[in-house]
């Protein structure tokens, strides 16, 4: 199967770790001329040091937090360097905790870093995919969409409506040439899971590596996922080869979501 990007733009966000920077190396491995885009201009420069040559690379400092100018920021970079036929939408989930808990700003704030960017980035990069006749825009969400998880209360109720978003965005966009995918990670070892393992230790009065066995044999591949399971699988739905494939919702997850 031939994955060539070549002379693809990719914009990949949440690029500086875990699935996010994990995507950017497989995306340029295959050719793309990738854009980091991460709030830490350091921590941007080390990732970029690590792409894969040949490639035209770059970097955008950009904060989630603020939506207007996440847009203004990649608006002129396309202005002055190129469009982009590919994006990665990926941002750190919400904070763990019951969903009755939840204050208002906290759905509030993960609403403005899911929905709110994902939405300005398509705007922003969307009119080139048409132009191009070819487009791949790849949302990194949660298993969630599909079965909520007991104490993601604020994620769980985010990342549903960005499906729904994406599903209603990949029906408009499906005459151009444009797909629009959700990849749905499971246990995967990043900075995030860490975070979760620790709390639910906590709760539970356990030690951290107790934990993470009670949650690894929760999956039948009785391990977590390395960050570069789920960026390969970015990397075909990102391709010509998954052309045909769109609207859908992929459980990245080693077979743990028991739903259809």
């Amino acid at each position: 199967m031939n994955l060539n990007l070549t002379n693809k733009n990719a914009l990949v966000c949440g690029s500086t770790q875990g699935i996010g920077k994990a995507t950017a190396i497989a995306l340029a491995q295959e050719g793309a001329n990738v854009v980091l885009v991460a709030r830490n201009r350091e921590r941007l420069k080390e990732v970029l040091a690590q792409l894969p040559e040949p490639g035209n690379h770059s970097y955008i400092v950009a904060d989630f937090s603020n939506p207007r100018d996440l847009q203004e920021q990649v608006i002129k970079f396309i202005e002055k360097h190129h469009g982009f036929h590919i994006l990665v939408n990926n941002t750190g989930g919400p904070r763990s905790g019951d969903i009755l808990n939840a204050s208002l700003e906290e759905f509030e704030k993960a609403f403005t870093l899911h929905l709110k960017c994902n939405h300005v980035l398509a705007q922003s990069t969307i009119p080139y995919m048409k132009e191009a006749g070819f487009g791949r825009i790849v949302n990194v969400i949660s298993t969630s969409v599909k079965e909520p998880i007991p104490g993601l209360g604020v994620s769980n109720t985010i990342r549903g409506a960005v499906g729904n978003w994406s599903k209603t965005l990949a029906t408009e966009l499906g005459p151009y040439g444009i797909t629009v995918n959700n990849v749905l990670p499971g246990f995967t070892e990043t900075e995030r899971l860490t975070e979760i393992i620790k709390i639910k230790a906590a709760n539970e009065d356990r030690e951290f590596e107790d934990m993470a066995e009670i949650m690894k044999n929760y999956t039948p591949a009785k391990r977590f996922a390395q960050p570069e399971e789920t960026a390969n699988v970015i990397t075909f739905l990102a391709s010509e080869a998954a052309s045909y494939v769109n609207g859908i919702n992929v459980p990245v997850d080693g077979g743990r979501t028991k739903s259809l």
